[in-house]
């Protein structure tokens, strides 16, 4: 195809409008095509050298090499083409699951049919402004606009788009999506009564999960060789059936635990347990751990010993335990559980940055969401301590100015 020339064409008045028929390149059946597309420029009470000055504006980015000749694939093809079997690979299962529901149900249908030039921040912003007024959760609105991002992001880096128009969109400020939920955390009293009803090996998946902050899917995929004596290695976990590696870069590490963490993990090596064997009531007495070899899981399936499915251990364990001893369902999740050990270590006074670093966050502000919530707390400490000190002062002036609350 001859290379793009600078386009000027002289707008003509039409109806209410003016317009213009500049040339556009367009992918139709895979093949890049040059078309007339017919724009509009203005009304057409506005001056005709007035419209010639919109007109050039209109074009300038055509005109200066401002769009790519990819920049007309469209998104919907970008995404099936590219997007979908390049670049969704490279993230965890549950990720892609998130990202492929996300472009299903909400991106394909609103700019499936767009090319990717057509993509500006104004159309962008014009979308979400209208996502503001919709029934949509601030989350969901939030999810949207990361996954579209990681596409056009993804576009910039293969040189169909020259910048994200989206970085400079916003998102509508509604009261869900600015307001800060409170993140279920299990207290100390609630996490031992938890953990002497429930039976092993699924107490001491408890217990580590609090005290180490691991994700379950690291959790489910700890082998022996990544305990030792003073801390536990994280480079690998199993999620639904898929063996892969952690979540970000930064996760893969080594953590630091307590003493009593490694001992009760290495307990488990010594434990029996009767599990119901074949049919009339049979029953089996077998090992907790079957081998521990260096690549062998610590927690292992009962029956089998392949990995532990995360959800039937919630439904069957840990779930029905809370609920039997009163303790709230939504405290005795694996969130929850990592949730817990940040609370607890920023109860204990320890740094934001340090509770970053253990729970390893990719994000400051991840681990400050959970500090919001003590907030309130530190504010009535703060609150009692300043009206200490100004009643002390007022009876050492004057005993009788004592201020009394009622």
């Amino acid at each position: 195809m001859a290379a793009r020339r600078y386009q000027q064409p002289k707008p003509f008045r039409e109806g209410h409008w003016w317009w213009i028929n500049p040339w556009q390149d367009e992918f139709k059946e895979g093949r890049l095509e040059r078309k007339r597309k017919r724009m509009k420029v203005c009304p057409a009470e506005t001056p005709e050298r007035e419209a010639r000055k919109i007109a050039t504006e209109l074009l300038r980015p055509m005109n200066q090499g401002l769009q790519t000749i990819g920049s007309a694939t469209r998104f919907g093809e970008y995404v099936n083409g590219t997007y979908r079997p390049t670049v969704l690979p490279l993230m965890a299962s549950t990720t892609q699951a998130s990202y492929e529901g996300t472009l299903r149900k909400y991106l394909m249908p609103a700019f499936g049919d767009m090319p990717l030039r057509d993509l500006s921040t104004l159309t962008l912003q014009k979308y979400f402004s209208g996502l503001g007024s919709s029934e949509l959760g601030g989350d969901t609105v939030l999810k949207i606009k990361e996954v579209l991002s990681a596409v056009l992001g993804n576009a910039v880096r293969y040189d169909l788009l020259i910048k994200n128009p989206l970085l400079a969109v916003q998102i509508p400020r509604t009261k869900v999506v600015n307001k800060k939920r409170q993140k279920p955390h299990i207290t100390p009293e609630e996490f031992e009564r938890l953990v002497d009803f429930v039976d092993e090996p699924y107490a001491t998946m408890i217990y580590v999960a609090v005290f180490s902050g691991l994700r379950v899917s690291e959790l489910v995929g700890l082998k022996w060789d990544d305990v030792r004596d003073d801390g536990i290695i994280v480079d690998e976990r199993y999620c639904r059936g898929d063996w892969s590696v952690t979540k970000t870069v930064g996760s893969s590490t080594t953590i630091g635990v307590a003493l009593s963490v490694i001992s009760r993990i290495r307990r488990l090596k010594t434990l029996e347990v009767e599990i119901n064997w074949g049919g009339k009531g049979a029953k089996k007495r077998i090992k907790l751990v079957r081998a521990d070899g260096p690549e062998d899981l610590v927690f292992q399936s009962l029956r089998n010993g392949a990995p532990m499915r995360d959800g039937n251990v919630l439904r069957r364990h840990l779930r029905p335990a809370a609920i039997k001893l009163g303790i709230d369902p939504k405290k005795a999740t694996w969130r929850s559980l990592r949730t817990s050990c940040a609370t607890w270590m920023i109860e204990a006074g320890v740094n934001p940055k340090e509770v970053q670093h253990h729970m390893r966050h990719s994000r400051i502000s991840t681990t400050m969401d959970i500090c919001a919530q003590h907030v309130p707390d530190s504010q009535r400490r703060a609150v009692s301590k300043m009206m200490d000190m100004v009643e002390s002062r007022w009876v050492q002036i004057d005993p009788s100015k004592s201020p009394t609350i009622n």
